[in-house]
């Protein structure tokens, strides 16, 4: 389940292969994709058991698999199908899911959620700064900005970085999923938003590692629920279906069918945890203006009961027009009180609702297409709910009934269970999922600083992936012995505007004239969306590469492996406990 990533996609879905258009190119191309992954799988399968697919949510996970020729969505110890992305230190205990949640009130210092906004970031990020002011655990800069959480355990300060919180939550999904299948769970599949950096996604990947899983993709969560959704959907009469997914956080698999991405566009920080925020800052202020009291801010206790109160409201006002939080004792021994109509719930998010709508005309734009054209809007993620989100679209879309077929909070989970199939193709049984062909895109352009600032980009977005360019460029001085490769990733001309990556060093140029020597820089991008970057002196064949996740901050091979070796240490703990 999303809950905190806006993202729209469209795709279509082709009934069957047409002349040697743009169509067969993208299927040439998609393919190729899923043979090299399953070369991949097959060649360390070992007997393996089976491959889950696992949405990784900011607010709930789902962890799904195919099996018996149909996803099933995993309950876990609880019997419920979505589990909280939580996790809790409490004196001697770990907790993870549902039991974190139920003592996070008494516990906020130590109960970590949203675990995901810090994932792949700096701790100078805005975005982080922003979202650390209504969190009531602390968070602090580690080794290279690297933001760590800080909690009191067993009578000590610990530190934990994302991804090792990430793990915990990635291992209690495929604990459910062996209890469940009752055999031992190695590869998965695992969903991020499809604004998430090179550096986000390998991150994830580590996180998986630390888990003891092998990754064997990542899928963007919208991409996902389009898969989920267009198992049972068949083409339009013209051969084609046209399907716009919107994903607010949360076509028949025929023979040769092909899932091919147009366009994607979207917020990173568009969604429930938004809205919810909104209503924590409106209550906060109204606090503060009737009882004087500025200090509530620092009170984790009261934060944490204001959030869960405001999440609540936030539910409730998708089924009624007014409702409200009632929290005793909520700071300096003052009860708070106060409603919260849906007009103004809506007045608190209106610069949320309207990029919302702005992402999806942005989307249709750099698809080239027309609101007219879309045969299906579909609805996944719990915010989705929302009734001015329905409003807005059905609006927008000039009155089109919009999709909920399919259940927004397990589409995701689904849809990369059904990946995870293909990509495994083990299944004697699962023909059509063998068949399974998947276009996707890169969300953000890619490129290289040239000696002016400017951004030269050798990947535009939306760019079909796996994907590989190549630019030529030289020195700016005479007899110059190396460059600095610059690699960015955005929209803007100047890259001051942009997102540094990753950098390296091309040395050992041979002396010539200013713009004399060949320099080839290379970029290829895998299925998974991580960037591998080259550059090559054509005279001297000096080369250097790096692959675009190291170079900011994150997890060494050696911190790899002491954190797996620590979340098997917990695992002892935790039985002891039991």
């Amino acid at each position: 389940m999303q809950t905190f990533n806006g993202y729209i996609v469209i795709f279509a879905l082709y009934r069957s292969p047409g002349s040697p258009s743009d169509h067969q190119q993208h299927k040439s191309r998609a393919h190729n994709s899923a043979g090299h992954s399953e070369m991949a799988a097959f060649k360390g399968d070992g007997g393996g058991g089976p491959a889950v697919g696992i949405d990784l949510g900011t607010t709930y996970s789902c962890v799904a698999v195919w099996r018996n020729d149909r996803g099933e969505v995993i309950p876990n110890d609880q019997g419920n199908l979505l589990t909280p992305s939580c996790v809790a230190f409490a004196g001697a205990a770990r907790l993870i899911g549902d039991a974190a949640v139920n003592q996070a009130a008494l516990n906020p210092a130590n109960t970590i959620h949203d675990v995901k906004r810090l994932i792949g970031r700096r701790f100078s990020d805005e975005i982080v700064q922003e979202d650390i002011k209504l969190w009531p655990f602390k968070v602090i800069p580690g080794r290279q900005d690297r933001p760590m959480i800080v909690v009191q355990y067993k009578g000590k300060e610990k530190h934990f970085s994302a991804e090792e919180i990430s793990s915990m939550i990635l291992a209690k999904m495929k604990e459910t999923a062996e209890v469940y299948l009752e055999t031992t769970v190695k590869r998965a599949v695992v969903t991020v938003p499809v604004y998430f950096s090179n550096s986000q996604r390998q991150a994830t990947i580590d996180a998986g590692t630390i888990a003891g899983l092998d990754v064997m993709c990542i899928i963007n969560e919208p991409t996902a629920a389009a898969i989920a959704y267009g198992l049972d959907k068949m083409p339009s009469s013209d051969g084609t279906r046209k399907v716009l997914i919107f994903d607010l956080g949360g076509g028949t698999f025929g023979h040769m069918a092909l899932f091919d991405v147009k366009a994607i566009a979207g917020d990173t920080h568009l969604g429930g945890a938004d809205f919810d925020n909104e209503m924590v800052k409106y209550f906060l202020r109204e606090f503060i203006r009737k009882h004087k009291k500025m200090d509530v801010r620092s009170n984790p206790r009261a934060l944490r009961r204001l959030r869960t109160a405001c999440e609540r409201a936030k539910r409730l006002l998708s089924s009624t027009s007014q409702t409200s939080i009632d929290i005793d004792s909520f700071h300096g021994g003052i009860d708070f009180y106060a409603t919260m109509t849906r007009c103004r719930f809506e007045e608190l998010n209106k610069d949320l609702f309207a990029k919302c709508v702005e992402a999806v005309e942005k989307c249709l734009r750099d698809a080239k297409m027309d609101k007219g054209s879309i045969h299906d809007v579909v609805l996944v993620g719990g915010s989705t709910r929302i009734p001015k989100v329905q409003s807005m679209l059905r609006d927008f879309f000039d009155g089109k009934e919009l999709c909920r077929g399919i259940n927004p909070d397990e589409a995701v989970a689904h849809g990369a269970a059904i990946k995870a199939a293909a990509v495994l193709n083990s299944d004697a049984g699962c023909q059509k999922m063998r068949e399974l062909m998947l276009g996707d895109v890169t969300p953000l352009s890619l490129g290289v600083e040239t000696t002016v600032g400017a951004m030269a980009v050798l990947i535009p977005r939306n760019t079909g992936i796996p994907a590989k360019k190549e630019r030529l460029f030289s020195t700016c001085s005479d007899n110059q012995e190396s460059v600095l490769v610059r690699v960015y990733e955005g929209e803007q001309a100047s890259t001051r505007d942009n997102y540094l990556v990753g950098r390296f060093e091309l040395s050992g140029i041979a002396p010539a004239p200013r713009a004399a020597p060949w320099i080839v820089v290379t970029f290829d991008i895998d299925e998974n969306g991580v960037l591998n970057v080259s550059a090559e002196d054509k005279t001297t064949g000096k080369t250097n590469a790096i692959t675009i996740s190291s170079d900011r901050g994150l997890l060494s091979k050696e911190e790899i492996e002491r954190m797996v070796q620590e979340a098997e240490e917990f695992k002892v703990e935790d039985k002891e406990e039991i």
